[in-house]
């Protein structure tokens, strides 16, 4: 799906200018490439938070600009809430671009069934495809996954025209025994298999 943002042309730029922009609910940006000038503009905090939430890759500029646009890099505040900054680039939704999609875990792994947890490696990875179809996310079946087993890149839904960038031996999710388990299997004198912990269990 490709958002729609209805952009004002910015005149005046700087911290002040930006500011007041914040205050009155606007959100300053710049839009560039394809050897083009430079455009600065501003767009509702709705419309941007409709993007986020959207997991938008590119969007429909109205207004001050009517023309697609590719969302490379958004500037958040320090507590990542709100949006401060918006850089797009100039595309054509024909032309091959390279982005990062988010992954979506679907089904109930046997592995759970089982008293095992489900330990999510990578939350996102890279693609290339046009601009005019890039997924909102790429979908992992991980149903059939066991105690001890992971999926990788490799087993992701790729929809047609869409080819992975990501490493595809890079795992994705595995399932691991409860911690119970594993320290059960050390106190026996057994060395339990080392499995790459998630940045959510680190953490």
């Amino acid at each position: 799906m490709t958002d729609v943002l209805h952009v004002e042309l910015r005149e005046q730029i700087g911290t002040a200018a930006t500011r007041r922009l914040r205050k009155a609910g606007k959100v300053p940006g710049v839009l560039y490439g394809h050897g083009e000038q430079n455009l600065h503009f501003s767009a509702t905090s709705s419309e941007v938070a409709a993007l986020v939430r959207h997991h938008g890759k590119t969007v429909q500029l109205s207004g001050a600009a009517n023309e697609h646009a590719l969302v490379n890099e958004m500037q958040w505040d320090p507590l990542g809430i709100d949006v401060l900054h918006l850089d797009l680039i100039r595309v054509n939704l024909k032309e091959m671009v390279e982005v990062t999609v988010p992954v979506r875990l679907h089904g109930e792994p046997q592995g759970v069934r089982e008293g095992g947890i489900l330990l999510e490696n990578l939350h996102e990875v890279d693609v290339r495809c046009s601009a005019g179809a890039i997924p909102e996310d790429l979908g992992l079946a991980v149903g059939g996954l066991k105690l001890g087993e992971s999926l990788t890149a490799a087993e992701l839904e790729l929809p047609e025209g869409v080819e992975l960038v990501t490493d595809p031996e890079t795992v994705i999710a595995h399932i691991e025994a409860p911690r119970a388990a594993r320290e059960e299997g050390a106190a026996e004198g057994g060395e339990p298999e080392v499995i790459g912990r998630s940045e959510e269990e680190q953490e």
